[in-house]
């Protein structure tokens, strides 16, 4: 996610897997014109997958969070709730970026959009994706209405009119209208659609 445009600038639909890791950072490469600094969870193939997409022109830290259990919990809460936050480490990786901008909030706050918004996130119920073919297509529509159509409450427009992607606020007519004409430009290749192949 852009912090400050608040856009969804790419993503992969498949595995937490490292193949998968390194596409997405690829193919943010391709988006990025400027040293960009990043901020990642502590997922293990982040740093190699920053360094092959960028090399030495990126800032990038990671923010881990360490979580303590809460064993008060009954076995449902305990089961699918992560526990509380006990501790957060900042480790810069690469670069110099600034201690104030490390931060995983934005991109935490639009999975809970997503999950919230989404059904096919929400886990235990019949809306949940069965299909990767459909779910890739939900998860297409979901972040161009978050783009386009969406106001963001705190910019007072959509992220692609922050981004000067567009200069109006897309309505869901223009967006399916969109999203139906051909298209000649390829999807991010992940190790699932390569695996389906």
């Amino acid at each position: 996610m852009a912090a400050t445009q608040k856009a969804v600038l790419n993503y992969v639909v498949g595995k937490r897997s490292t193949e998968n890791t390194e596409a997405l950072a690829m193919d943010l490469r391709t988006r990025i014109v400027n040293r960009p600094q990043i901020t990642s969870d502590g997922y293990t193939p982040y740093p190699g997958a920053v360094e092959a997409a960028f090399g030495w022109n990126v800032d990038f830290a990671q923010l881990t969070k360490k979580y303590v259990s809460d064993s008060s919990l009954p076995d449902a809460a305990h089961r699918y709730s992560p526990g509380h936050v006990s501790g957060v480490q900042k480790d810069v990786i690469r670069g110099m970026p600034d201690p104030e901008k490390i931060s995983t909030s934005y991109v935490e706050r639009f999975n809970l959009s997503s999950r919230m918004q989404m059904r096919r996130c929400t886990r235990l119920t019949n809306g949940f994706s069965k299909k990767l073919e459909n779910h890739r297509a939900a998860v297409a529509l979901w972040v161009s209405f978050y783009n386009l159509c969406r106001v963001h409450e705190t910019l007072r427009c959509t992220p692609a009119m922050a981004l000067g992607v567009t200069d109006h606020i897309w309505t869901i007519a223009e967006l399916v209208s969109t999203a139906l004409e051909p298209s000649d430009v390829a999807a991010v290749a992940t190790s699932d659609s390569r695996n389906n192949a």
